[in-house]
């Protein structure tokens, strides 16, 4: 177990929440990136797929609960933009 891989996924996994936080209450995709948010994903799967096969460890949760945030974060995405086509944003 390394401690620099603990301490990078405490780091990106620390913003994570803010930015579930901002979508869920904007409602808004402005500022967001599919793209940015699916290449994030694919990482943790990878770092994830890289404990399982190679070196499992504790830290794969630290993997696992990152993943799903992003994930959130994706979902949220997609809620958003389908209140941004149907026009159901506040204000509207």
């Amino acid at each position: 177990m390394s401690v620099f891989e603990i301490v990078m996924l405490l780091c990106f996994g620390a913003a994570w929440p803010f930015s579930i936080y901002k979508s869920y209450k904007s409602r808004s995709i402005e500022g967001k990136s599919l793209l940015f948010l699916l290449v994030i994903f694919t990482g943790y799967v990878s770092g994830i797929l890289h404990k399982i096969f190679f070196f499992y460890d504790s830290v794969i949760y630290l993997y696992a609960f990152n993943m799903v945030m992003v994930g959130t974060d994706i979902l949220l995405y997609f809620r958003n933009k389908r209140l941004r086509n149907t026009g159901q944003l506040r204000g509207d």
